[in-house]
């Protein structure tokens, strides 16, 4: 053997203190350059690697050997000695990174995501799980032949496994822009909170099918927004004023909408709201969650009752891209470090402007421009697709004073 040569040291066995000292110790007495450890636990199964560089002699080789082996036993653990092959320890970085999200992850969806990805040329370099709750995560980073495959390929293909699979996944590029984002942009009704804020007031008019049915067409994209706004507002003429406050103690906050407020804000992002609803029932909910923008329709009010029209510039399909970016310039953040989440057609140009456009529980003409597609009913896997993982969450939120999962019925 030569003077120096790679050496590759896999350990594995039940997790417990000591084992990587005991191993560290080994190495250095056969003074040993250490170019690479990884490790992983599973389950209280642990898998350590170490890559080095030592001593090529033969008698260095069996003594280092040797010692390893008897070392790793003695601790009730196996250990594979390998020796030779490539030095090499920095690669260049995966081109992008695939969420997997489900409730649950069967392992036939995985692998369908796995074949397909095989079947594109694609490598899956590192798989980590991000959560167990609400719903599983899984992160993939993968490495694409550029030469060979455009983004669309990728998206289209992992867009097909979700069709057929009873799976989310998101695909991202895996650079520094992915960790850089720095404002989000909620839309509100069926987003962050439940149900649509336009149809609960028509309800105390009596015309809550009528306003349904207008609302549908909007969000799937068949009306203009504008002109449907205009149409469901003139239903509302001659409430009182007092049924505005009403609406607002009824709101119902989207399941993980608190908590996906709470860890943003703890990790430095403004967060905001752009809304076709309207300010006097929004207003106090954004006090309530502190957020820092809120775009949204005004009610015109007259004498103490709504009078059917709304004021000011109407805040349409164009009105929420155009308030997303002026979020941005106030924030002082570039649109290529915006979040923007939303459900309806009316929130395609947004997400389109947006550097990371989420369609949640969306209309297909949204789902379509998307960057990220989810259908899980819980706002919280937004912090998923972001890099957020739940032991994260959780172990911040324990900081504040504790955790708290609600039982979730299995589906």
């Amino acid at each position: 053997m030569s003077d120096r040569v790679t050496v590759l040291v896999t350990v594995t066995g039940a997790d417990k203190p000591g084992v990587t000292s005991v191993l560290m110790a080994v190495l250095s007495r056969h003074g040993v350059e250490l170019l690479n450890v990884e490790q992983v636990v599973i389950r209280g199964k642990l898998t350590l690697g170490v890559l080095v560089k030592a001593q090529g002699r033969s008698e260095a080789v069996e003594a280092l050997q040797d010692e390893l082996e008897e070392a790793m036993h003695t601790l009730g653990f196996n250990v594979d000695v390998e020796f030779g092959g490539d030095s090499s320890v920095i690669k260049d970085p995966s081109t992008h990174t695939i969420v997997v999200l489900g409730r649950p992850v069967t392992a036939r969806a995985f692998a369908a995501v796995a074949r397909e990805l095989a079947t594109l040329g694609i490598n899956i370099d590192l798989i980590r799980g991000i959560a167990d709750y609400p719903v599983t995560g899984l992160e993939l980073r993968v490495t694409v032949p550029q030469d060979q495959l455009t983004d669309v390929d990728l998206h289209t293909a992992m867009a097909q496994v979700a069709v057929d699979e009873p799976v989310d996944i998101a695909v991202e590029h895996s650079s520094l822009d992915r960790r850089a984002k720095r404002l989000i942009v909620f839309d509100v009704d069926s987003t962050l909170i439940q149900g649509e804020v336009i149809e609960m007031l028509a309800d105390r008019a009596g015309a809550r099918e009528q306003v349904a049915a207008i609302t549908e067409a909007a969000m799937r994209g068949e009306l203009d927004f504008a002109e449907s706004l205009h149409q469901r507002v003139a239903t509302l003429a001659g409430l009182p004023e007092s049924v505005l406050d009403e609406v607002a103690d009824e709101l119902v906050l989207t399941p993980g909408a608190r908590t996906t407020i709470r860890t943003l804000r703890r990790l430095g992002y403004s967060c905001g709201v752009v809304s076709g609803g309207f300010r006097q029932v929004i207003d106090p909910l954004a006090h309530e969650l502190a957020l820092d923008f809120v775009a949204a329709n005004v009610l015109e009010i007259v004498d103490g009752k709504l009078t059917g029209r709304v004021i000011g510039e109407v805040v349409d399909r164009p009105g929420k891209a155009k308030a997303l970016r002026q979020f941005a310039y106030e924030a002082g953040v570039p649109l290529a470090q915006t979040v923007a989440v939303g459900d309806g057609a009316n929130d395609i140009d947004m997400l389109s402007a947006a550097g990371l456009g989420v369609a949640f529980n969306a209309k297909p003409a949204l789902r379509k421009v998307a960057d990220a597609s989810v259908s899980q009913p819980y706002l919280d896997v937004v912090l998923f697709i972001l890099g957020i993982t739940r032991a994260e969450i959780e172990a911040a939120d324990a900081v504040d004073g504790g955790v708290r999962r609600v039982n979730i019925p299995d589906n």
